[in-house]
């Protein structure tokens, strides 16, 4: 059997493990493992030797992948999302966008998803963002009788922006795989992240403008001095947010101390204005733990098929063929759009990242393509895949946070004029590249 059967077999296995619905992160280990082994023995002829090729590779793989200086931006991040979520950021941010725009007609939308950008801004977690915003703005919108699948529609879409606006965990994953420039990458997702915000925020205002029963007015009125008191926690997580990524972009820090800036702004921040106590900061840490454990044991599941995938020649073996097809590369990279939004639909956002790029990556840079744009185009399709039916890993996530409140098939309801919208920005991102990279293009440091 030649290598290339060997690598399409080993994906065989692997969609066979995750059909049986074993956890990625050991589907990937063992499919690896056993693609390795198999490989190894073809050539060599000895089992024995090929088992302990295999368990050398094991043995050095975890620490030399986890060991990366690049990778301790994660754990920071998911620390910094955490403290700000058990300070309070997370409330203080929507506060502040329901006393500005609260009045409005679809003012509570709206501002959901001001206070999902903000708190996006600092946590790296679409998961995160949907759960957390999930507890506060929906009971906010049904108490003032919002329609249940805008309310509930808005905190799932809004909630995909912790995916793309920095600091992005996906983003950091596909950095380090990718072996490009986190800190261009996180730049990079600045102006498509604002632009799916906005482009959320014209939808409500349409939706509600056309059918205004959807949203009846809030009638919040505060006062100009309680609103500028009630914006003062999110101005100053803003400010710090600000602080991380003007540290990144002038080049005076690389990612990982970047996201140490953030993560010491945001703890001050909580111990100085009192909202951050022993016991908070204690499961801000244990969250940290859980969730970065979850995050490395699929990455490193992902290095050992990577490497079973490369050793096979997959992915020049693929770049070649599509280039030998004489397709314009809009047409392969249209093709790729719709691989990625099928496996959105079944699939949790990190696996379809780790489980693809080995193969999608070269296709794209053999097309010319850039590779800083591609992986924010890529975290795009992952955030679309979010929110689609049936798995969107967000819509479930909102489920547990707000109970039985709403129907899981009214929350798929209100997310369907949204996607539109994401159309239109993945539409512009293909026709545009320099909305992505420009900002990159222009930072003074290469981190």
């Amino acid at each position: 059997m030649s290598p290339l059967a060997f690598g399409w077999t080993g994906f065989g296995i692997l969609l066979l493990f995750l059909a049986l619905r074993i956890p990625i992160a050991a589907s990937l280990l063992l499919s690896g493992l056993i693609g390795l082994f198999s490989l190894n023995f073809s050539m060599s002829g000895d089992a024995a030797l090929a088992f302990n090729s295999v368990m050398s590779l094991l043995a050095r793989t975890p620490y030399s992948f986890i060991a990366s200086f690049s990778l301790v931006a994660i754990p920071i991040f998911i620390l910094m999302g955490a403290v700000a979520f058990h300070s309070g950021a997370t409330s203080e941010a929507y506060a502040a966008a329901r006393a500005w725009i609260g009045n409005w007609r679809g003012g509570l939308a709206q501002a959901t998803i001001i206070a999902c950008a903000v708190f996006a801004a600092i946590s790296g977690s679409s998961m995160a963002s949907a759960s957390a915003m999930g507890r506060i703005a929906v009971p906010e919108m049904l108490k003032y009788r919002y329609d249940k699948s805008l309310a509930t529609g808005t905190v799932a879409v809004g909630g995909t922006l912790g995916a793309l606006i920095p600091p992005s965990i996906l983003l950091v994953l596909y950095g380090v795989f990718a072996e490009e420039s986190i800190g261009r990458l996180l730049v990079a997702g600045i102006v498509p992240g604002l632009l799916t915000a906005l482009s959320y925020m014209i939808v409500i205002w349409l939706r509600v403008r056309f059918r205004p029963e959807l949203a009846p007015s809030a009638n919040i009125r505060m006062p100009l001095r309680q609103k500028m008191r009630s914006s003062l926690g999110a101005t100053q997580l803003l400010l710090i947010f600000t602080l991380m990524i003007g540290v990144l972009y002038t080049g005076i820090a690389t990612a990982t101390e970047a996201a140490v800036v953030g993560a010491t702004g945001t703890i001050l921040l909580g111990l100085l204005r009192g909202r951050l106590s022993r016991a908070q900061f204690a499961d801000a840490l244990l969250e940290t733990v859980k969730t970065t454990s979850m995050i490395f044991a699929i990455a490193i599941g992902a290095k050992v098929f990577v490497s079973f995938i490369a050793l096979t020649g997959i992915a020049p073996a693929m770049a070649s063929w599509v280039s030998g097809l004489g397709a314009h590369p809009a047409v392969v990279l249209i093709g790729l759009t719709v691989v990625y939004l099928i496996l959105g639909m079944f699939l949790d956002p990190l696996g379809i990242l780790l489980l693809t790029l080995p193969i999608a990556l070269p296709i794209v840079l053999a097309l010319g393509y850039d590779s800083v744009w591609f992986g924010v185009l890529l975290v795009k399709y992952i955030e679309i895949g979010c929110i689609t039916p049936p798995v969107g890993l967000n819509v479930f996530v909102l489920k547990a946070a707000i109970g039985d409140t709403v129907r899981l098939e009214t929350i798929f309801r209100g997310i369907g004029w949204f996607l539109i919208a994401d159309i239109i920005v993945v539409a512009l991102m293909i026709i545009f590249p320099e909305m992505v990279t420009f900002l990159p293009d222009m930072m003074l440091g290469g981190y």
